[in-house]
């Protein structure tokens, strides 16, 4: 597997784990239905760890462009390899949102709630506010960027279990700083679906809130950089 196909194939089962246990949870006459919040961050967490645990052999399991710019930006990953790792993890991010709507398709056309819909696929903020969810955004990716950088570090090996500690840390990201977002924290796991969700022939899906767009995209990248920038602060 090549480092392409590997952020391809765990990009796509990271969106496919996860927006399938969003859609299990809001979308009507599901067997998942009204599970709650808890449900999605352990479902959002187990997403991780699968794509992390199948591509890391190939690519690193950046699966984030907030992390592969980061990387760099950190001198720990080439500049020249930054599109690359990006448009393969918007393509993958791509699929597995496609590949969620064709498992849920009939759920999706059970749904009468549009926001839902739309809420399968990409973040949106609980209360909105350009300036508050911009910088939840850019400090739940700080939390997280600082965390994967240790995880770097670290010389203690989990053996097959390498890719658990990521899954925690957006596990624990999710449970506590979830609430404001729906914490992003990963331009392509949130940009890439929406395109699919303006793309798609969804019944009544209403529209894709691109006016709220560019915070996913722009906070994790801004909380990637400053996490970076710390990290060689203090170590």
């Amino acid at each position: 597997m090549t480092a392409f196909t590997g952020e391809v194939v765990g990009t796509a089962l990271l969106i496919l784990l996860g927006d399938g246990v969003v859609a299990n949870i809001v979308l009507s006459k599901t067997k998942g239905n009204t599970a709650g919040f808890f449900a999605i961050t352990l479902g959002w967490a187990m997403a991780v760890f699968i794509g992390v645990f199948v591509s890391a052999p190939a690519s690193g399991a950046h699966l984030n462009p907030a992390v592969t710019i980061a990387l760099a930006y950190a001198g720990k990953f080439n500049w020249a390899d930054v599109p690359m790792y990006i448009g393969a993890q918007f393509i993958g991010a791509m699929i597995g949102a496609t590949l969620v709507w064709l498992t849920y398709k009939q759920h999706f056309d059970a749904t009468q709630d549009a926001e839902s819909k739309l809420a399968v696929f990409c973040t949106g903020p609980a209360i909105r506010s350009a300036g508050h969810n911009l910088l939840t955004e850019i400090l739940a990716t700080f939390a997280f960027m600082t965390g994967v950088l240790f995880i770097i570090k670290s010389d203690v090996s989990l053996g097959a279990l390498d890719a658990l500690p990521v899954a925690l840390l957006v596990w624990a990201i999710g449970i506590s700083l979830g609430g404001p977002t729906g914490y992003a924290i990963n331009p392509a796991r949130d940009l890439g679906p929406r395109i699919m969700h303006f793309i798609l022939p969804i019944k009544n899906k209403g529209g894709s809130d691109w006016s709220y767009s560019w915070i996913p995209v722009i906070g994790p990248i801004i909380g990637a950089l400053l996490a970076v920038y710390v990290y060689t602060l203090i170590v």
